[in-house]
């Protein structure tokens, strides 16, 4: 019974030590492993599992994927003497995680370093470059003013223009280059803490406010200038529209009048030539019926003529009172 028991209380402490001295690396981590506060062999970088001397040795694991630094948004002023709100942003990862142990042990303190050293450069980088170097990459003609791009408004001077009227610029570095510089600026001085930066990257940029409301109105004041003249040339060109349109109209009624003058002169021409050939037939009977024609406008029960006898108008009347 005795041996039993001993077994399983070795069972048991075999158990308790191979638990404690395994340890398994996923592929997103890469482990330290110290004895006593001091680094003992090399990192484990390839997942899978390893063992350690048990309640000697400890593990510390640190990611080995990409981790995030976002910065605080800072008011910088750029060479141009125009205040910005900058907003940057950057992706590292720890490649020697010896020195990163031994130097800022743990993800926390690497965020603050990389405050210390990062935002620095940035604010470095945006103040010694013109507030249009931030902002673009090429000297790309723009067909409309674009948003930010108003830095010579905020600061009362005329921006150079092409012959079109666009707004012409002189982009020697560029936003691109800029993030580059910031990165190597800052990648040596990383660089001992065994982290090394992938990417920097400026997420916004916008005007402080006392700048901002001046430029805003600056820009309200060029749309509202670029839509009157879109509204101008629309009712030129409306004009223009109604100009033809009369023009078409009056050439139009004029050539109808005409064809119908013609017609009309056609028919009563026709007409005329069938009253004559009618007329000519009995020229006494055409007298007597344009006579009667003439009693019945002229002669009214409310009028009364006096004509003598010899009179030609009565003719027909003196022959038929015979």
């Amino acid at each position: 019974m005795k041996s039993k028991s001993i077994i399983l209380i070795i069972a048991v402490l075999v158990a308790i030590l191979g638990f404690t001295s395994a340890y398994i690396v996923d592929e997103t981590e890469q482990v330290v492993v110290t004895q006593f506060g001091r680094v003992v062999g090399s990192p484990k970088l390839a997942p899978g599992l390893y063992f350690k001397l048990p309640f000697i040795q400890n593990t510390t694991y640190f990611p080995k994927n990409l981790l995030e630094w976002d910065g605080d948004p800072g008011q910088i002023p750029t060479l141009d003497k125009t205040y910005i709100w900058v907003d940057a942003f950057a992706r590292w990862k720890i490649v020697d995680p010896i020195k990163f142990f031994q130097t800022v042990n743990n993800t926390a303190s690497a965020m603050g370093r990389l405050d210390d050293i990062l935002d620095p450069a940035v604010r470095n980088f945006v103040t010694s470059y013109e507030l249009i170097e931030t902002v673009r990459n090429t000297n790309r003609v723009m067909d409309t003013f674009e948003i930010g791009l108003a830095a010579n408004d905020a600061t009362g001077t005329a921006t150079p223009k092409t012959a079109e009227g666009h707004p012409r610029y002189d982009i020697k570095t560029g936003r691109e280059k800029l993030t580059e510089g910031i990165m190597k600026q800052a990648q040596p001085k990383l660089r001992p803490f065994g982290i090394e930066i992938v990417d920097v990257k400026i997420k916004r940029i916008n005007y402080v406010e006392q700048v901002r409301k001046s430029v805003y109105g600056r820009m309200i004041a060029e749309r509202n200038q670029i839509a009157e003249k879109f509204r101008s040339e629309g009712q030129g060109e409306a004009r223009k529209i109604l100009g033809e349109k009369e023009r078409d109209l009056k050439q139009i009624t004029s050539q109808a009048y005409k064809t119908a003058q013609e017609i009309k002169g056609r028919a009563d021409a026709e007409v005329t030539k069938l009253f004559a050939l009618a007329y000519g037939v009995d020229p006494e009977f055409y007298s007597f019926s344009k006579t009667l024609e003439t009693y019945n406008k002229a002669l009214d029960k409310n009028i009364s003529v006096v004509l003598s006898t010899d009179s030609e108008f009565l003719k027909y009347l003196k022959g038929y009172t015979k």
